[in-house]
């Protein structure tokens, strides 16, 4: 891991920790969980959230009331909202994302869960996503939340990561073995 990456983790992780025993010890784990689902779908859906978060052109006066908005618009939690402006103020949003995950990832080792990453080559229907997340939490012995995204270029199949376990039944994944095959024969 590069030094600017391991430096983002670990001050993500302890923004996380603090924010995830506040949460815990006053009983708002719910609550947090949801800013973390609202946070990380404004993250995705607006481009200029994500340069503000990034870019080192605003300052700390502009960043600061530009997260005070977004805290007040979206009616995150004190929690949520009180850290999201300390962190402004400390200059330190550039690890929003990072902060995001390790929340979610305390949040469902508190609750018991594990999440699997799903690629597939088509959109699951509700049908195939219940049918693999049941096989999935039969297999793993936790309930297991499915975090799916499409990648055409499977051509078919899924590419399921859990924990450090992947499994890849995709055809690009056969295709490249039969090639790589044809390739030691030949």
């Amino acid at each position: 891991m590069s030094e600017p990456a391991s430096i983002s983790t670990g001050i993500a992780a302890r923004y996380a920790t603090a924010m995830f025993e506040l949460a815990d010890e006053g009983g708002s784990l719910d609550k947090l969980e949801a800013d973390v689902d609202a946070l990380d779908a404004a993250l995705a859906e607006s481009a200029d959230l994500r340069d503000l978060i990034a870019s080192p052109v605003y300052g700390r006066d502009e960043t600061g009331a530009a997260i005070a908005k977004l805290v007040e618009a979206m009616s995150l939690g004190p929690i949520a909202g009180n850290t999201l402006k300390l962190m402004a103020e400390k200059r330190r949003l550039f690890v929003l994302p990072a902060l995001l995950a390790a929340l979610r990832e305390k949040i469902a080792e508190h609750k018991g869960e594990i999440t699997a990453d799903v690629v597939s080559a088509k959109a699951l229907t509700k049908a195939q996503s219940d049918k693999l997340q049941k096989s999935l939490s039969a297999t793993v012995g936790r309930d297991v939340k499915l975090n799916t995204t499409v990648d055409e270029s499977l051509i078919g199949g899924l590419v399921v990561k859990v924990g450090s376990k992947m499994i890849d039944t995709s055809i690009r994944s056969k295709l490249n073995t039969l090639q790589n095959s044809m390739k030691e024969v030949g």
